[in-house]
C-alpha cells in the first residue's frame, strides 16, 4: 500500500496538529506572512511544527505556501503557525492590502519613460 493517494497524505490533518482543531488566534489569514525568529530554543516540538520551522529557515512564506510545501491543509498550518507564534518562534504579519500594492499601469508608464530617456 502506498503512503499517498492522489498526492495527499493518508494521515488525517488533525493528527499533525495533535488533535487541535482551531488556531489560538484568528488573525492568521491565508496570505499572512510567516517568518521564523531567533527566539528561544524550541526544545521538543511535534514533528509537524519542526517541519514548518524548517521550511521557514532563512526566509518567509505565506500560510498557503507553507501548506503547499508541507502538503497539509491550510487550516492545519494555521493551527501549527499559531502554536509557534505563541511560543515566540514565528512572527506573522497580515497580507498587504490591495490599496497598498503598486499600480501596475503606473509602473509600466515609468519604465517606458525611463527607456525613452535611455535612448
Amino acid at each position: 500500500m502506498r503512503g499517498h493517494r492522489a498526492g495527499r497524505p493518508l494521515v488525517p490533518a488533525y493528527l499533525s496538529t495533535e488533535g487541535v482543531a482551531r488556531p489560538s488566534r484568528n488573525s492568521l489569514e491565508r496570505l499572512s506572512v510567516l517568518t521564523s525568529t531567533a527566539g528561544p530554543d524550541p526544545g521538543e516540538l511535534p514533528p509537524a511544527q519542526q517541519a514548518l520551522l524548517g521550511e521557514l529557515e532563512g526566509g518567509s512564506l505565506t500560510v498557503v505556501e507553507a501548506a503547499a510545501l508541507l502538503r497539509l491543509p491550510v487550516s492545519a498550518v494555521r493551527v501549527l503557525s499559531a502554536a509557534l507564534i505563541d511560543q515566540g518562534l514565528v512572527t506573522a504579519r497580515p497580507p498587504v492590502p490591495s490599496a497598498g500594492q503598486p499600480d501596475h499601469d503606473l509602473l509600466k508608464r515609468v519604465a517606458d519613460g525611463l527607456r525613452a530617456l535611455k535612448l
